[in-house]
């Protein structure tokens, strides 16, 4: 099975379009179908449906994307493997993360690490939990700076413990308590983040036995803060996200207390690349509290 093949699959595969991926691998279109055409021919069944606007992966291709783009991922370790023995630093580590540990933790670490690591390249993808998961499971992250749950069956390296709050409007009742009653939270208009289900607060409604009313869902929380500012209800997030926020919405712990596991999720840290351990350890240097 040629590499070259293999990339020219997942290249289109992930761009949609075969003029795209030649560009990306700096071939022509016309080599990028060949290229595609030859693995096609090599694995005996067609991967690709053309559409109008380019290529889309038909079942088969669904099914051995993943493998082939850890065999992709795995040539690129060889690589900087090779480059490691040789004195020369160099790769490229693709980092799946939530949106506040992106903006409050990792520029400090790619900071230091690019700084002593100029030539290895760092892609920064940001989702929520479920997102975050998923481009692990398909290989399409090699980190992943999210929240520990029992779901998890990566290699995992705790970072911090993250307090859990109210979030709530400055009319609200509770507004100048010291702390919110978890259990108030049934008799509320809750805003849900996360498309519907933040998996961290979804597994805090189950622990207590919690139905809420979700009156609101939004994809980020930084929406769903605007909307409590408004009156629209309120929500639980964790600390991290509420960190330099500028307004009126009230952040109260809650009664009991909760926190969640902020950390690192990795396939193997023993397989990883080796700029990928090295992010770790920097990582693990720099957040660790």
């Amino acid at each position: 099975m040629e590499l070259s093949r293999c990339k020219a699959f997942l290249a289109a595969a992930e761009s949609g379009s075969f003029s795209k991926a030649a560009e990306a691998l700096n071939y022509t279109p016309s080599g990028v179908s060949q290229l595609v055409a030859a693995f096609e021919k090599e694995i005996g069944f067609a991967l690709f449906n053309r559409v109008k606007s380019g290529v889309e992966l038909n079942e088969e291709g669904k099914k051995i994307l993943p493998s082939i783009r850890s065999l992709v991922q795995q040539e690129k370790n060889v690589r900087q493997v090779i480059s490691e023995i040789q004195g020369i630093d160099v790769g490229e580590i693709v980092i799946a993360s939530y949106s506040s540990i992106s903006t409050h933790w990792l520029p400090k670490v790619i900071k230091q690490f690019r700084g002593d690591y100029p030539n290895i390249k760092i892609r920064l993808m940001e989702g929520i939990r479920q997102e975050v998961c998923k481009w692990l499971e398909e290989s399409r992250a090699e980190i992943g700076f999210l929240s520990y749950g029992s779901d998890l069956t990566y290699d995992w390296i705790p970072l911090a413990e993250d307090r859990m709050l109210a979030v709530l409007p400055k009319g609200h009742p509770y507004a100048k308590a010291s702390a919110y009653p978890i259990r108030q939270c049934a008799k509320e208009d809750f805003i849900m983040p996360a498309l519907g289900r933040d998996d961290d607060v979804a597994a805090l409604f189950e622990r207590f036995r919690i139905e809420p009313h979700i009156a609101f869902s939004t994809l980020e929380n930084y929406a769903a803060i605007s909307m409590i500012e408004n009156g629209l209800g309120m929500s639980i997030m964790n600390e991290l996200i509420t960190r330099k926020w500028q307004g009126d919405a009230v952040m109260l712990p809650l009664d009991p207390p909760q926190t969640i596991e902020l950390g690192i999720a990795v396939p193997s840290v023993k397989s990883a690349s080796p700029a990928v351990r090295k992010f770790i350890e920097y990582a693990e240097r720099i957040l660790v509290v």
